[in-house]
C-alpha cells in the first residue's frame, strides 16, 4: 500500500518550516533520517470522505450504538471465532498500529449500511492477520456467539463467498454470516482486502430489515470498495 504518498504534502510543509526557522539551507543533510510516518494521520488521509462515493454518504459511525469499543470487551463461546466477532462489529483485527471506522449509507435507502474498518500494521502483520480471519471463517461454519457490555450477538452460520480481489489489493477474502432475530433470518456480508501492510474490512448490514421484521440480505457496496481501494493503492 502507498499511504506514505498521501502524507507527502505534510512532510514537505514540515521540512520547509524547519529550514526557514533555522535560517539554514533547505537541502536535507546527507545521511539525515526520514521523519517517521504517522500511521494515524496516514489512515485519516486514506479514509473515504463524505461525498467521495456516488450514491453514498460517508461519515464516522455513532459510537452510542457500538456492540463494543475494544477487543477486550468481547467474550466468545469459541476463541477461534474472535476475528469474525471483531469483523462484524467494526473492531480492528489483530494488533494494528492504527485503525479507524467509517460508515457509508444511503445507496438503497436509509438502512443500507456498509461499514469500512481500516487498520495498518507493522511489516508482515497484515498478511498474518488476514490469514487468521481466513482460519476463523473455515473453523466457525456452524456459527458462534459473542457478548460485550450486556450486548449479545449470536450467529447461526459463517460461509465463505467468492468475490474479486479489489483493484490494487494483494489478496482478499469474503464471507457471509446469518443471524436469527425475532424468528427472522438476516444475512450480512463482509470482505477483507490487504493493501500491503493495511487491511480494509467491509461489512454490510440491512438495518431496516431488522426494524421491519423482514429477512435481510445485505451486500457490500461495490462502489464503496472501488473508491476505498483507489485511495489505498
Amino acid at each position: 500500500m502507498a499511504l506514505a504518498a498521501c502524507g507527502s504534502s505534510d512532510s514537505d510543509s514540515s521540512s520547509s518550516s524547519s529550514s526557514s526557522s533555522s535560517g539554514g539551507s533547505a537541502d536535507k543533510p546527507k545521511g539525515s533520517p526520514d521523519k517517521p510516518a504517522d500511521p494515524v494521520a496516514e489512515l485519516r488521509r486514506a479514509a473515504l470522505a463524505k461525498s467521495e462515493v456516488k450514491g453514498f454518504t460517508v461519515k464516522k459511525p455513532d459510537q452510542e450504538y457500538a456492540f463494543a469499543t475494544s477487543q477486550d470487551e468481547v467474550k466468545l463461546d469459541k476463541a477461534v471465532c474472535a476475528p469474525l466477532a471483531y469483523a462484524t462489529n467494526q473492531l480492528p483485527l489483530g494488533t494494528p498500529k492504527a485503525d479507524l471506522v467509517r460508515l457509508a449509507t444511503g445507496a438503497k435507502g436509509p438502512g443500507d449500511f456498509t461499514y469500512i474498518t481500516l487498520a495498518t500494521y507493522s511489516n508482515g502483520e497484515a498478511k498474518t492477520t488476514l490469514a487468521g480471519l481466513s482460519k476463523a471463517i473455515r473453523s466457525c461454519g456452524s456459527g458462534f456467539a459473542a457478548k460485550a457490555n450486556g450486548n449479545t450477538g449470536s450467529y447461526a452460520s459463517v460461509i465463505t463467498e467468492s468475490a474479486p480481489t479489489p483493484r490494487g489489493a494483494d489478496e482478499s477474502v469474503a464471507f457471509r454470516v446469518t443471524t436469527e432475530y425475532k424468528g427472522v433470518t438476516h444475512t450480512m456480508r463482509a470482505r477483507a482486502a490487504r493493501h500491503g501492510d493495511t487491511l480494509a474490512l467491509y461489512y454490510a448490514v440491512d438495518g431496516m430489515a431488522f426494524t421491519q421484521a423482514r429477512p435481510g440480505n445485505a451486500k457490500v457496496g461495490e462502489a464503496v470498495v472501488e473508491a476505498q481501494s483507489a485511495k489505498l493503492s
